[in-house]
């Protein structure tokens, strides 16, 4: 398909999606307690041991740096770390770093964030049940039902001049995939021009209108777009159906549980006391006006 006539995404992939500024990221679920058997001693630091859990959380920690990194040499690489981050956090403590205040500030906000992480990650996966799943998709689904699609090829000139050349010879019976890959400049000439099927507003405006108009089998004048001069050739119509729920469950999955948070954080902003320092209190509203009381009539 062409990506460049394509400024929205679908229908049911807008439904799904939640604004960033109204969501939280998702925190990683904290794992049940390992047995001894099961998170092995690895390394010990001045008597400090250093599990393979231990490991496994640094990985997870420093993923974007080792992205890059064989993984036959990652664990050695992480363990290295851990050793050399005991070494120093022991030097640190005799030297009483964490008795600054700088210190007891990122210590603060790093357990804060634990705190915050640990309890959204909870209340998400209380959230992400079948019921809820199934209610998602039923609802985005019936947005979706009795939608008009629309199979069309295309071919993108430059001027005018070249589309109208182009429907002249289309109408003494040219063949449209043909001329298409011949003559149209858009990434997906070597289609035939074929765009698959695609909803209205899922084109921009102007294409829309003229494909969504034609019949079957019928091709375009001219029509301008901000990409160029298209001639438009309707292959078929037909009602959208939505995609299977396999399909689409790990967005729904991901929308239900961030709902679920944002919702929870919403209610404890509800009863908490906020008071904000950075802002000028808004100016109180004057009362309306007494009327004055008329003379008395003598």
């Amino acid at each position: 398909m062409t990506a460049s006539l394509r400024p929205m995404s679908s229908r049911l992939r807008r439904t799904l999606a939640l604004s960033a500024s109204s969501c939280l990221a998702l925190a990683l679920l904290a794992g049940a307690p390992a047995r001894a058997e099961d998170n092995p001693v690895l390394a010990k630091v001045n008597g400090a041991e250093i599990h393979q859990s231990d490991v496994a959380l640094a990985e997870e920690e420093l993923a974007p740096s080792l992205a890059q990194m064989d993984p036959s040499a990652r664990k050695d690489a992480v363990l290295a770390f851990l050793i050399d981050m005991k070494i120093v956090a022991k030097a640190a403590e005799e030297k009483k770093v964490a008795e600054q205040a700088d210190f007891k500030r990122k210590l603060d906000f790093a357990r804060n964030r634990l705190l915050m992480d640990n309890l959204l990650a909870a209340e998400g996966k209380a959230a992400l049940t079948d019921e809820a799943m199934k209610k998602v998709y039923d609802d985005a689904a019936k947005q979706i039902a009795g939608e008009q699609e629309v199979h069309a090829r295309h071919i993108l000139v430059p001027t005018e001049d070249e589309a109208k050349a182009i429907k002249a010879e289309l109408d003494k019976g040219a063949d449209f995939a043909k001329l298409a890959k011949e003559k149209s400049k858009d990434p997906g000439a070597s289609d035939g021009g074929d765009l698959g099927f695609f909803t209205k507003e899922q084109m921009v405006p102007e294409f829309s209108k003229v494909a969504f108009e034609l019949e079957p089998g019928k091709i375009s004048d001219p029509v301008k777009t901000q990409f160029g001069w298209h001639i438009i050739k309707v292959e078929e119509k037909r009602n959208r159906q939505p995609p299977d729920f396999a399909q689409v469950k790990p967005q729904i999955e991901q929308y239900v549980t961030r709902k679920a948070q944002s919702e929870y954080v919403a209610k404890l902003r509800e009863t908490a006391k906020i008071e904000r320092m950075d802002k000028a209190a808004a100016p109180a509203v004057p009362a309306p006006a007494t009327p004055a009381t008329p003379p008395a009539k003598k």
